[in-house]
């Protein structure tokens, strides 16, 4: 299977797109390869965990990370429904830190969002029962895990909100991107 990538202009961040197959009995997609997406990205690593995340229209989730030794990269794909993506480099030597990248990813674009270590990611849902699937190169360590506001003026992400979302405390309450010492 063939699997297209298209560069964004943050380094690191990448689109994938895997081949797809239709035909009168439906649709085929082989949505992983380790093989294609070492091939295609450059990047030789090992995914350790998959993650799901159900979410109605309006919930905003992020703008999480965790800090090194136990940093996560994350290969996001959207399986029902639609989300704005978001991620934030936080690479302190990068040319680009504090800059983000945002697109829609969703069932019907079968795109995918390469977001490797060094940047927080968020997202809102842009439909009812939206399904997220995010496979991570690192387990889940809550000692190392930190968020950034969403909402961070410093940040300017500009949600496209025609409403105010729904957003946990723990996001309500995360850190200003002007008081963030990066570890990365």
């Amino acid at each position: 299977m063939a699997l297209e990538i298209e560069k964004t202009s943050i380094e690191g961040l990448v689109v994938l797109l895997p081949s797809t197959f239709e035909d009168e009995r439906g649709v085929f997609s082989e949505t992983f390869s380790q093989r294609d997406f070492s091939e295609t990205t450059g990047c030789d690593i090992s995914f350790v965990q998959d993650n799901e995340s159900v979410s109605a229209r309006g919930v905003l989730r992020g703008l999480h990370f965790q800090n090194p030794p136990f940093g996560m990269g994350k290969l996001v794909r959207v399986s029902q429904g639609s989300i704005l993506d978001v991620a934030v480099d936080l690479r302190k030597s990068s040319a680009t830190y504090g800059m983000h990248i945002k697109m829609v990813l969703s069932a019907s674009n079968r795109k995918q969002f390469w977001i490797p270590e060094g940047f927080a990611h968020g997202f809102l849902s842009l439909e009812d029962d939206t399904r997220v699937l995010y496979k991570c190169t690192s387990f889940y360590n809550p000692q190392s895990e930190l968020s950034l506001l969403w909402n961070d003026p410093e940040l300017a992400i500009n949600w496209s909100l025609d409403t105010e979302p729904s957003v946990s405390d723990k996001d309500s309450n995360a850190g200003a991107f002007t008081e963030f010492i990066s570890k990365f």
